[in-house]
């Protein structure tokens, strides 16, 4: 069996997971290197048996104690462009955390690189696209079970604990995260695309910060049963101590309303503090519809004209984190693209299109108005159709 040699460029608790996931999947693999200065993932990895191999001051040490296998970019959001420009310009093949970069400058630069060609394999992890239940509900759309899509309910609502985390952890910041939603939710408007068929030609979203405020900080701050409420998790790098009072600049709620460019409607909601976790998509269609609860790992399905009682189908695998064996159908995708070479379930282009989707209702919200995407999707086309480069 091949071992693979992986070096990590920012050792968080995220790619702590997914390399945990790999191993328990099957992967032979050896992390020869990493270059993080306070690698909070390192606890993830040694709790799964997974040595840290060799500290590394920088990416360009560990890029010399190459090669790799895979270099897995898992820094915080506003590193991503550059530790994924200067693995590809390594020669290594990158898997990098989604979302793939934070900013339309960005997108345009990446998508213009990788449109031109020459690049290693770059693989994003958007690990709804490898969860059973979601290549399900895809499955069903493209068979036509549902006919024509209509329209698009969602929502995810998170526990205290798990906004609280976020309130405390990097991604409360824009500088460093983005939004809320596009760190977040980056994953459900990746598939909205997909169950659309379609870009958005409008957005609007309203949101703000009411929750995670200084005024809300004299709240009971336990659970009934005693345990605290919105600390339970290492706030990881640059973390504040209290959700109520850090420099949080992001959203802990927003809505947001999309028209896609075939008439498709979606209607958005989250909220990261709630005491009725949900992630559901309810999908309307001309001939079905279906109800996808990703928390409990639960797909409702029944025919328009149908009187019985709708089809139930249960997942199973729950697990705290709501991922629910994603990270490990994940890797098992991945493991299958490397050694087999079939088709990694989600692309650079579709990451960068949801990407750029989230920063478009995060711009309306911004503006107060309803925004008109078809400038956004023309720049995007043009830097996606950039030419090769002239060989010498």
């Amino acid at each position: 069996m091949k071992t693979y040699r992986i070096g990590v460029i920012g050792l968080g608790q995220r790619i702590g997971h997914v390399l945990s996931a790999m191993q328990e999947m099957g992967w032979s693999l050896e992390l020869s290197a990493y270059a993080d200065p306070a690698p909070v993932g390192a606890p993830v990895l040694r709790q799964a048996g997974i040595p840290l191999g060799r500290a590394c001051a920088d990416p360009d040490q560990l890029f010399a104690r190459g090669p790799y296998d895979l270099v897995m970019v898992g820094s915080p959001n506003h590193l991503h462009f550059a530790h994924v420009n200067r693995a590809l310009d390594a020669g290594f093949p990158v898997f990098a955390e989604k979302p793939i970069v934070r900013t339309e400058t960005e997108t345009l630069a990446l998508a213009k690189r990788l449109a031109a060609g020459g690049t290693p394999p770059l693989f994003i992890g958007l690990v709804m696209r490898s969860m059973p239940i979601v290549k399900a509900v895809i499955a069903r759309v493209d068979a036509g079970e549902l006919g024509e899509i209509v329209s698009i309910d969602a929502t995810e609502h998170l526990p205290p604990e798990h906004g609280g985390y976020l309130a405390r952890n990097w991604r409360r910041k824009a500088a460093w995260g983005g939004s809320y939603l596009l760190d977040k939710v980056c994953h459900d408007f990746d598939i909205f695309g997909r169950i659309a068929g379609a870009r958005p030609a409008k957005v609007a979203s309203f949101g703000g910060r009411r929750i995670f405020t200084p005024e809300g900080a004299s709240r009971p701050r336990r659970y009934d049963t005693g345990e605290e409420a919105f600390v339970q998790r290492d706030a990881g790098w640059m973390g504040a101590n209290d959700p109520f009072h850090s420099d949080m600049d992001v959203t802990d709620h927003q809505t947001a309303m999309l028209q896609y460019d075939n008439q498709v409607r979606l209607t958005f909601h989250a909220n990261s503090c709630v005491s009725l976790p949900e992630r559901r998509w309810y999908v309307a269609g001309t001939e079905g519809t279906l109800i996808a609860d990703l928390v409990r790992n639960k797909l409702m399905v029944r025919r328009t004209l149908d009187r019985g009682k709708p089809q139930r189908i249960e997942y199973g695998g729950l697990t705290a984190d709501a991922h629910n064996g994603a990270d490990q159908a994940m890797a098992l995708d991945l493991k299958a693209t490397m050694e087999k070479g079939a088709p990694f379930p989600v692309s650079p282009f579709d990451s960068m299109a949801a990407g750029l989707t989230v920063m478009a209702v995060d711009r309306a919200m911004a503006l107060g108005e309803m925004l008109d995407c078809a400038p956004m999707w023309a720049a995007y086309d043009e830097a996606c159709s950039a030419p090769a480069p002239v060989k010498a």
